[in-house]
């Protein structure tokens, strides 16, 4: 009987199981172990719960499995654009994820699938050459602010779009924050410093500003941001003040609110001059909070130009991010 026999026979009987327990209940080296718990997981015959140094696996329930009728294509583009945490911590992707999502929903497969593609495609269309989406027209139908300090806002992405909430991105930046996970954080890094890149070339950006957080954690997603994307421009000095009760722009449902909390609470510490600033954020909401830090950079004579960028953003005009 092969490892990949063995493994599954002790999981059927046994349900969750360490590779430490596989390993003797098999009699297989470790090194085969690992081969064919890696080929298992690959052919989503099984899976993994947690991590290390406690991980367990067992073997993937039937309905993740479920027969489905979608052509290649679809497939494709779900593997791209459908991401789903389930609610005990699994990552699934693509087909797994619909058929998660769908058998939760009591929906059908097929007919969800081509709901989905169409919805994120229609999203998808407001996405310029460069892999951005143009927030110009949203931070300028927003009322609310005053004057209008930003030149020019983008996107990496929406945060959600309709019926299937949160996108990819959005899935990620919010676990990445709520749970302060590096491995995440790396992989919001990975799929947009790229894009950061081609437009500070493409604007002839000459200095970077990172938007300082709130909320106080151990594990900031903005520095990590500012340190792994080692952009070679000066830094700006941006400084978040708090007030007796540290008070995020998330808890706030009014725009004015929200601008009269960024205008008293991002100090600009910066003394030299500059023609074009980038100011990068992981959301935007409202846009308050990074218009008021550009309208403090030009009232102080400090800069021309100042370009918003922000990982996330809404698809409406003023709206509230409430998870990040």
């Amino acid at each position: 009987m092969s490892t990949e026999s063995k493994i599954l026979e002790i999981l059927n009987k046994t349900q969750e199981t360490r590779l430490n327990d596989l390993v003797e209940m098999t009699g297989s080296s470790r090194q085969m172990v690992h081969r064919a718990i890696k080929d298992l997981l690959e052919k989503k015959r099984i899976e993994k719960i947690g991590s290390a140094p406690k991980t367990f696996y067992r073997l993937r329930p039937s309905s993740s499995t479920q027969a489905h009728q979608l052509v290649e294509a679809d497939q494709r583009f779900l593997e791209e654009h459908f991401l789903l945490v389930t609610e005990r911590g699994l990552r699934l992707i693509g087909v797994d994820a619909l058929i998660h999502w769908c058998s939760r929903q009591k929906l059908p497969i097929e007919k969800t699938a081509s709901e989905f593609i169409a919805t994120r495609k229609k999203y998808l269309s407001y996405f310029q050459p460069n892999g951005l989406i143009d927030g110009h027209d949203k931070i300028h139908s927003t009322k609310g602010l005053e004057r209008i300090g930003l030149d020019a806002i983008y996107y990496l992405d929406f945060y959600a779009i309709e019926r299937f909430g949160k996108t990819r991105l959005g899935i990620l930046l919010h676990l990445a924050k709520q749970g302060q996970n590096r491995k995440l954080m790396d992989e919001i890094i990975e799929l947009s410093h790229e894009r950061i890149n081609r437009l500070i070339l493409e604007q002839r950006v000459d200095a970077v500003g990172y938007i300082p957080p709130t909320i106080k954690r151990e594990v900031q997603f903005m520095k990590v941001l500012e340190r792994k994307l080692n952009l070679p421009l000066p830094h700006i000095g941006l400084v978040k003040v708090r007030g007796e009760i540290a008070i995020p722009q998330k808890a706030l449902p009014k725009i004015e609110d929200r601008v009269s909390n960024a205008r008293f609470s991002i100090m600009v510490t910066e003394k030299r001059k500059f023609n074009k600033i980038l100011l990068i954020d992981d959301a935007v909401g409202s846009g308050a909070t990074m218009n008021e830090t550009a309208l403090k950079l030009k009232d102080n004579n400090l800069v021309k130009t100042v370009i918003g960028l922000a990982i996330t953003g809404s698809f409406k005009g003023f709206d509230v991010i409430q998870e990040v």
